[in-house]
């Protein structure tokens, strides 16, 4: 084996280490400390684009500027991106940056929304018997105690609560609220077939040290309850706060602690959708909640040109894993307004996954699912009942979660074929196709 190969194999263990920020002209002077420090980083994010000029000044050309301003006019979600993801952004590419791609949307990039476009896509609201819950699955519930996140995902499936309204969309947000969670865990024991909680948002990073020892205590006191799931973004894109915070760190890990002395788990679920997060500070912020024995898993969302290619995926999921995180999930885009530029077909999340599989160990392996758009839940990416790969209509059932029920998904129009894109364009044809697709299927 040469050693040019040698050095290849090896590239994921690899971490960017150096003061990257300092490229950012309004950044130049700030110290190591400083962009260490988490109230920094909350301190200076960036939450207009306005201020995106202000840092970058000659770096940021007028036309990406005008781009930029065009975008908010489009968006379902505002800006909110932290200094070490902003840092990041490769500010002499920005158009194709897939860290750009994600947090700062421009106007160009916009396609027009599916015609079977949902704003709550998987039917969380349809399956939420009580405020900031949703129970779909018999025994596990998603537990949404805050709408709040440390960044604003231009992908997000929840651009109906999370985000702040834009010009594009009208929000009823919220944020802690103790009362309705205590309403959440009367519920609970009432249920006593759910074992699994997961606490998401939002994001757990944005609860405070007190709040999160409040719910995990609460919810590990449930008897039944034995799983708990912390949802964050934030290792991938504030990883300061687990390095300096240390509040916060003591908290969660008291909760961990708590939970494993009733013969339970706690655990913590992150959300890496591009290598290229991943620094020394990512691995800092694993070794730390290594040290203080926590599992770790990522749940990551296939994106047009982030993480598509397949190079792009086996490096995330190396480079999760050699840092201690288990690649869990990677998810086909969900069907929200708002983001047909970032979604793939079905078709390339089955190839990205037969060439990720063999690549590391198996339990290293990320299954590839599609979230189904009704609230189907969580199948996976090849269990469709039929495929019409020409039209982009993929059917599938759920007999487990909602028997007797068809669910379909589509594939984005600009990809298909021009004579298939032309069918779509006819509104009369749409549901002949899918009456067509559910035939096949036997449905």
């Amino acid at each position: 084996m040469s050693s040019a190969l040698d050095k290849s194999a090896i590239e994921h263990r690899n971490f960017r280490n150096d003061d990257f920020w300092k490229e950012i002209p309004g950044w130049s002077s700030v110290t190591r400390g400083e962009f260490a420090d988490h109230r920094w980083q909350t301190k200076n994010s960036v939450k207009k684009v306005d201020q995106v000029q202000k840092l970058l000044g000659a770096r940021l050309s007028p036309e990406v500027y005008q781009d930029m301003l065009d975008g908010q006019k489009k968006t379902p979600m505002n800006i909110r991106i932290t200094p070490y993801i902003f840092s990041l952004i490769d500010w002499d590419d920005p158009m194709n940056d897939p860290l750009r791609k994600q947090f700062l949307p421009l106007g160009s990039q916009f396609l027009p929304d599916h015609p079977f476009y949902l704003e709550d896509s998987l039917s969380e609201d349809v399956d939420s018997p009580i405020a900031m819950l949703t129970h779909r699955y018999p025994d596990k519930v998603l537990f949404l105690p805050t709408t709040i996140c440390p960044v604003y995902c231009s992908y997000c499936t929840r651009s109906r609560l999370i985000g702040g309204s834009t010009d594009s969309i009208e929000k009823e947000t919220y944020g802690a609220n103790q009362k309705k969670w205590d309403d959440v865990f009367d519920y609970l024991r009432r249920s006593p077939l759910v074992e699994d909680v997961v606490i998401s948002g939002g994001d757990a990073f944005m609860l405070t040290a007190k709040q999160i020892q409040y719910i995990g205590e609460s919810l590990i006191q449930i008897p039944h309850i034995r799983r708990i799931r912390f949802a964050t973004k934030g290792i991938a894109i504030f990883p300061q706060k687990i390095l300096t915070d240390d509040e916060w760190v003591e908290a969660i890990s008291n909760v961990q602690k708590l939970g494993r002395a009733f013969g339970k788990q706690v655990v913590i679920h992150t959300h890496f959708s591009s290598h290229r997060e991943i620094t020394k500070w990512s691995q800092m912020a694993m070794d730390r909640l290594f040290s203080e024995g926590f599992i770790v898993r990522n749940q990551a969302v296939l994106q047009d040109g982030v993480n598509n290619k397949i190079e792009d995926m086996i490096k995330l999921t190396r480079q999760v894993s050699y840092i201690n995180i288990q690649p869990y999930y990677v998810y086909m885009h969900d069907m929200v307004p708002g983001c047909e530029h970032f979604r793939t077909t079905i078709k390339e999340g089955e190839e990205l996954e037969k060439a990720v599989r063999g690549t590391t160990a198996g339990f290293n392996t990320p299954t590839f699912i599609c979230d189904l758009p009704g609230g189907g839940g969580k199948r996976h990416v090849a269990s469709y009942e039929y495929y019409d790969q020409e039209h982009g209509i993929s059917v599938w059932t759920a007999p487990n979660v909602k028997p007797g029920q068809v669910f379909t998904y589509f594939d984005p129009i600009h990809k298909l074929s021009e004579a298939a894109q032309k069918r779509w364009a006819i509104e009369g044809e749409r549901e002949v196709m899918v009456k067509e697709a559910k035939k096949k299927a036997g449905l």
